[in-house]
């Protein structure tokens, strides 16, 4: 078959702190059997993964490189083995920021009418991120967990701990984002420019401490205080990629691992540690906790309009990733909407 052609726009980061809209066509063939063509209404924008891209400081990303985490659009042509979707549904899937994406793999789900196509792609995606730490943590309803960073990963995170029956401590040095956690339902928030945040923890809990202790900032020098707030035999999630260096000695946190007057439990909670699909044999998938946040999302039980600062055209991309360098405040989550793409 001839190659078909589709108009198509897309954001490029070219060299490190430099970003652009680049328009070129998308060129294919036949589709393969399970492949999918898909218009973009909405795609949100992971600061802390594409923030590192942007910087050229991801080493798998080789620039240039077309950034994306997630994106909510209609299908607008299937391979002959699709069944589960056909032209005009409304889907999200782990698309880039583009105005059509041809989805080969991955995942692709039905996205529910009453859901804001811009709610969708941030809760989604952001969700599903910080849906791991709920995932491999311990807690119980009225366990006391603490957040450290109040992104929207951060956020989201509380937000289902929440749900999970715990309290919620957030600890950010955000006021914004303090403020933030607050209207999403946060018990308590911390600045910890103001307040020793350990101080703060045993304050709030009674000398009791953390049964976990979530490290959503990513920053590897923070570990240490996370530990800090664990209580005995609690967790420690990092579900913030580290990056940076580990300043000073390690001993100390390695010592609250170590000891039995302490006895803290380190965890990742990276998302692809659980399967994409339902696996026999796991309970968690990918799919799983994606259809659970869409739905939660739908009928209210998760805050996510709170969590949307600005809703840009895809020309304003470039200036935002340079705001969100610069930690600008007034940028927290952006939804990038491609509809008059």
């Amino acid at each position: 078959m001839a190659n078909q052609k589709v108009d198509r726009c897309s954001v490029v980061i070219t060299s490190p702190l430099e970003a652009e809209l680049v328009s070129r066509p998308l060129e294919y063939g036949e589709l393969k059997p399970t492949e999918l063509l898909v218009k973009t209404d909405y795609s949100v924008i992971s600061a802390g993964t594409e923030l590192s891209i942007f910087r050229g400081s991801e080493p798998w990303a080789a620039l240039p490189y077309a950034p994306g985490y997630g994106a909510v659009g209609r299908v607008l042509e299937t391979g002959s083995e699709v069944t589960e979707f056909v032209p005009g549904d409304r889907v999200f899937t782990y698309g880039s920021h583009a105005s059509v994406n041809l989805i080969s793999d991955g995942l692709v789900l039905k996205v529910p009418d009453a859901l804001d196509g811009v709610l969708a792609p941030l809760l989604a995606r952001m969700g599903q991120v910080a849906f791991t730490s709920v995932r491999v943590a311990s807690a119980q309803l009225g366990d006391v967990v603490t957040v450290q960073g109040l992104g929207l990963v951060g956020n989201l995170a509380g937000q289902l701990f929440k749900l999970a029956g715990c309290t919620v401590i957030g600890i950010d040095v955000s006021p914004k984002r303090l403020a933030i956690a607050k209207a999403c339902g946060i018990d308590f928030a911390v600045d910890s420019n103001a307040t020793d945040p350990v101080s703060a923890v045993k304050e709030i809990t009674g000398g009791a401490m953390s049964a976990v202790v979530v490290e959503a900032t990513g920053i590897s020098n923070l570990v240490a205080t996370a530990a800090c707030m664990a209580a005995k035999g609690g967790e420690v999630v990092l579900l913030g990629t580290p990056r940076g260096t580990y300043d000073g000695n390690a001993t100390d946190l390695l010592m609250k691992v170590h000891l039995a007057s302490s006895a803290v439990v380190l965890k990742g909670a990276h998302e692809w540690i659980f399967p994409l699909k339902p696996t026999p044999g796991v309970k968690h998938s990918i799919e799983r906790n994606v259809q659970q946040l869409m739905e939660w999302g739908t009928i209210g039980k998760l805050h996510g309009r709170e969590l949307v600062s600005h809703v840009v055209s895809p020309e304003m991309v470039p200036e935002v990733y340079q705001e969100l360098n610069k930690r600008n405040e007034d940028y927290f989550g952006v939804v990038i909407d491609w509809t008059g793409h």
